[in-house]
């Protein structure tokens, strides 16, 4: 199953590690450090152009860490999941 994050990026919902809010999420400064040592990286993608509101962390079949910066809110995105409406 495939979950639409934003703009035309599908990504396959079994390389989803997790799907966080970006404003309540960046409180920490572990998931900051975190999100700095991933763009330090080059492993971060960001879906369109507008100020984004979560970020999914994924992982693919080498081990290597991608987060997805999507404009479309944590909770439409788990319900999109849940729901399996972008079966492909």
């Amino acid at each position: 199953m495939y979950l639409h994050i934003g703009q035309d990026r599908l990504i396959k919902t079994d390389d989803i590690i997790g799907i966080f809010d970006l404003d309540s999420s960046t409180v920490s400064v572990r998931t900051r450090d975190f999100l700095r040592r991933r763009q330090l990286a080059g492993s971060i993608v960001a879906v369109g152009q507008e100020l984004p509101k979560s970020f999914i962390l994924c992982r693919d079949i080498k081990g290597n860490d991608t987060v997805y910066l999507s404009q479309i809110s944590p909770g439409t995105l788990l319900k999109r999941v849940k729901s399996g409406a972008n079966r492909m």
